[in-house]
């Protein structure tokens, strides 16, 4: 193997010349006999950034959440179609308690449960079960995994979080942030792309009064058609205006918790502007607003301000440089592990990694000795073991010709 007679390898794993290297099967072996199903790899990770917290070069008052996907170790063209049962939102039945205050606030009824199971067909991979199909606009379809990830705003990684990549972002953002704030504490402000940019998320962000920094998204009208922010709503009324001075009157409250409001066809009829405003056959305007609407609202008017505005543009520089880092100098474009539970632990080692280079390099920048003042000697004797073993099941997975893009190289 490259490692024995590498002197440099060598020498980064602390081992002598003299030295036998373990052999490669040694983590594998280790992590079925010893580390599945503990939480070991997390621990490491924890300690790391505790240390990197302890010499104030974190700084978490402000984070950035995204997620990225890296390419499962199965063929695209091996899988079975199954029917699943459609998992339930996780916030589902505190939307459904505010939808039936809010038609009871209405002189409606509450809504019935529903007893009928929702179901849908999925791709699910013979290779690698736990992974999910990618299927984005503008990429290739592929079995793959996501890491749903928080960073601070010097680039510290705070948190992780691996799915399968055919769960969306919005589904984990709460476990990543209360990992977060278990680490870290609670952020002033929170930067997150447009994939996380929902009533609920944004409820849940203005409710732990934390500032959200969001982008601007194009309204879903059709070209040619005025946009819904031409209408304006009257919370003391509970309706909305339109551009000629006509009501629009609250009808119900849906199940997905959108309240709908409706025009009067007859003033409608002969309105000039109706071609511009509705293709209804009975003529008539509808539209829809989400009982949580009102934090959508709020979050659109921080977004013009400049605090928001220099927060949201800091994510190309933190977040977005961590899975760049990630994927192009420690090798996970794609995983040859399988197994969401392994995949876990590799994301944790890598970022670990991350974490503790870039502790290094800023300590040195500052005139500091790392090795001195982070005390990395008794670091070192856990991670050593740990990450060689790591670094070993690579090196016979990948082989010779794929260890430039394995992260050892670039460290």
């Amino acid at each position: 193997a490259e490692i024995k007679t590498n002197v440099a390898y060598r020498w980064f794993l602390g081992y002598g010349l003299t030295e036998e290297i373990p052999h490669f099967s040694t983590f594998s072996q280790n992590y079925i006999r010893r580390f599945k199903g503990t939480d070991i790899f997390e621990k490491i990770f924890t300690k790391i950034l505790e240390e990197a917290i302890k010499h104030g070069l974190v700084n978490a008052e402000e984070v950035f959440i995204d997620s990225t996907h890296v390419k499962a170790s199965a063929n695209k063209k091996k899988y079975t179609k199954e029917i699943v049962e459609q998992e339930a939102r996780t916030y589902q039945e505190k939307l459904e308690e505010e939808i039936n205050k809010d038609r009871e606030a209405h002189g409606k009824k509450p809504l019935k449960k529903i007893k009928k199971i929702k179901t849908k067909e999925v791709k699910v991979s013979k290779t690698d079960p736990d992974s999910g199909m990618l299927n984005k606009n503008g990429k290739e379809k592929c079995f793959a995994y996501s890491f749903h990830t928080a960073c601070d705003k010097n680039g510290f990684v705070l948190g992780v979080k691996v799915t399968a990549a055919n769960v969306h972002d919005s589904v984990m953002f709460e476990e990543v942030l209360e990992e977060v704030e278990k680490r870290v504490g609670k952020p002033k402000a929170i930067a997150i792309d447009a994939g996380y940019k929902n009533p609920y998320i944004l409820k849940t962000i203005f409710d732990r009064e934390i500032i959200p920094a969001v982008p601007y998204t194009r309204p879903k009208t059709k070209d040619g058609f005025m946009k819904k922010h031409e209408f304006v709503y009257d919370e003391y009324y509970d309706c909305y205006i339109c551009p000629q001075n006509e009501i629009l009157t609250y009808v119900t409250t849906n199940r997905e918790g959108y309240r709908e409001y409706k025009s009067n066809p007859e003033k409608c009829k002969n309105c000039p502007l109706r071609e511009k405003c509705t293709q209804s056959k009975d003529y008539t305007k509808r539209i829809f607003r989400h009982i949580w609407e009102g934090y959508v609202e709020e979050a659109e008017h921080l977004r013009h301000t400049p605090y928001c505005k220099e927060v949201y543009e800091r994510r190309k520089e933190t977040i977005e440089r961590v899975f760049a880092d990630l994927k192009e100098k420690h090798g996970l474009r794609w995983t040859t592990l399988r197994g969401k539970e392994k995949l876990s632990m590799q994301a944790m080692l890598v970022f670990a990694a991350m974490n503790l280079k870039k502790m290094a390099t800023w300590l040195w920048r500052r005139g500091k000795s790392p090795l001195g003042t982070l005390n990395f000697y008794p670091l070192f004797g856990v991670l050593k073991k740990i990450l060689s073993r790591y670094i070993q099941l690579l090196l016979s997975e990948l082989g010779k010709q794929e260890l430039k893009f394995c992260f050892v190289n670039k460290l």
